[in-house]
């Protein structure tokens, strides 16, 4: 295998982090308050090469280790600015709370070079899919800004029915607790940061076990753009942390992007679960399912990109393949092909799109799957397959593989590709019926008629049936969701602020005093909820 791990001189300058960043601080009633005790090395997975043959894991800086006593006192100061709902940010104007959404945004863009470059070494996230990474969550940001705008309008008017006056708008729902994934430390963090904050909530946010540092360039801009309180930023253990939270009962929304394992466990910590709401992102098994007559080329092209995208480290990589029997071994020398051509390196370095792991154990791991696979007849195709260098894994295509091995029911989240075979199309739809998991589907084929017959049984296992493409969660502004262990909520815009807010209405009777009183508020603008403003 072709893969080694750089000297310090061989980074490039301008990816160099020449000083740690020790994060001394963190986030709550609009201050950065310093951390004096216990802390944690954050290390990435990329390794130096001091000497031929001796390599040392780049240590990045370190974190808090916050405990029970402290989380508490963040969360008190939360709901001290939530004020049970008559806090300043709660009953805010909405043109207000888009004004500062967007100024953070403004001031975000500064820190794009310093996140992208954490981006790069926290989690060994190439350069251009880092790039991406920042602009998306932008883009992100700027789309809910417009998707308030449309749902504000459509509420700015009075309705009149069966003689009563209502204004129905959406209010917030309390306290949040927003836990985001390392795999997408930036984006998907904002992805229910963001609404969650726009539409009135008071937020505490715990960053992702790995990806906890690119944060620290936005800590001062957040104390500068929101009031106090608002937004408030925690660092440690899950247990010690968003387990004390959850125990008090005070939390009103969990905002989880992880495992259903860990979201089952954090919600059944609440004392009051029918008062809970659960905006979750889960894991899941999303197939590929090629039909006989499917295209190899455009086949093979999204089935690469979809299993080894940020090596598959991706909810929605696709991360069971099922070929039909008379088109596998064009569609796997094609793949294998196509896999020799991609370049593994450095997140810096040009072209590469395979890089190191940054979970702890995950090459370990993943050399179980594929050891145990292969002790029930599987076997490795690709050159180099499997082989291991510290944090890095070479994707190991598999096939032969079916139900008796764990990665045919395992989520692998990594480079291992599984592929089986099938005769019977009632195979991978039996598959998807028994799968615990239900968020996307790809069908690769040629024939319209076939394919329309897969849609409909299909979309009623999955949210998303991809045609000829990869599993995504773009764009943004279509559905993001899944069924089964999956997911819990939607999460793109629109559904966002839904999922981070309740419709409430102020009513009253058909009465000329009512006309009255609703006009004087009206007119003088004496209500921030109660009121006709149209933003522009």
């Amino acid at each position: 295998m072709n893969f080694d791990f750089p000297t310090i001189d061989q980074i490039p300058e301008e990816y160099k982090i020449t000083t740690p960043v020790e994060q001394k601080v963190y986030l709550t009633n609009g201050e950065l308050i310093e951390w004096k005790g216990e802390t944690a090395d954050v290390f990435s997975p990329i390794y130096i090469k001091t000497q031929p043959s001796l390599y040392t894991q780049f240590r990045i800086g370190s974190q808090p280790v916050m405990n029970k006593e402290a989380t508490l006192a963040v969360l008190d100061n939360a709901l001290k600015a939530y004020d049970n709902g008559r806090g300043e940010w709660a009953t805010m104007r909405v043109k207000q709370r888009i004004e500062m959404v967007s100024h953070f945004a403004k001031r975000m863009k500064e820190k794009r070079d310093e996140v992208v470059k954490l981006l790069m070494w926290e989690i060994g996230k190439s350069l251009p899919d880092s790039q991406k990474e920042f602009d998306r969550t932008i883009d992100y940001i700027q789309e809910t800004i417009d998707a308030l705008k449309n749902l504000d309008r459509d509420s700015s008017r009075i309705q009149s029915n069966g003689g009563i006056y209502a204004q129905i708008r959406r209010g917030p729902l309390g306290i949040v607790l927003c836990m985001g994934p390392y795999n997408y430390p930036l984006n998907e963090t904002f992805c229910t940061l963001i609404p969650a904050l726009i539409m009135g909530n008071v937020v505490i946010f715990k960053p992702s076990k790995y990806g906890v540092l690119l944060h620290s360039p936005l800590l001062q801009i957040f104390c500068d753009c929101f009031p106090k309180g608002v937004i408030n930023i925690i660092y440690g253990k899950g247990s010690e942390t968003a387990g004390s939270l959850m125990e008090t009962g005070k939390i009103d929304v969990l905002a989880f992007i992880g495992t259903s394992r860990v979201a089952n466990i954090l919600k059944k910590q609440h004392p009051q679960p029918n008062r809970l709401r659960g905006a979750l992102g889960l894991e899941a098994k999303n197939p590929a399912i090629i039909l006989p007559d499917a295209d190899i080329k455009i086949t093979v092209d999204e089935l690469i990109a979809g299993s080894l995208s940020f090596n598959g480290q991706r909810c929605t990589a696709l991360k069971i393949i099922f070929c039909h029997h008379s088109i596998q071994s064009q569609l796997v020398d094609a793949y294998k092909a196509k896999l020799a051509t991609l370049v593994a390196g450095m997140p810096w370095d040009k072209n590469a799109m395979l890089t190191p792991l940054p979970e702890k154990g995950k090459t370990a791991y993943l050399q179980e799957l594929i050891d145990d696979a292969i002790a029930k007849g599987a076997s490795i195709i690709n050159e180099n397959g499997g082989e291991i260098s510290y944090s890095y894994m070479h994707p190991a295509v598999l096939i032969n593989v079916n139900s008796t091995m764990r990665i045919y029911h395992e989520e692998q989240f990594g480079p291992v590709v599984p592929i089986v075979t099938f005769s019977n199309i009632n195979e991978p739809i039996n598959y998807m019926v028994q799968s615990n998991y239900g968020q996307q589907v790809s069908v690769f084929g040629s024939n319209s008629v076939e394919i329309a017959k897969l849609i409909d049984p299909l979309a009623n296992q999955v949210c998303r049936v991809n045609i000829n493409s990869q599993c995504q969660r773009g764009p943004d502004v279509y559905p993001f969701n899944g069924r089964k262990d999956s997911a819990e909520g939607t999460l793109s815009v629109n559904d966002a602020l839904r999922v981070f807010s309740i419709r409430t209405l102020v009513a009253a009777k058909n009465s000329d005093l009512n006309k009255h009183i609703v006009s004087e508020i009206l007119e003088q603008r004496t209500s921030n909820f109660l009121n006709t403003d149209f933003i522009l």
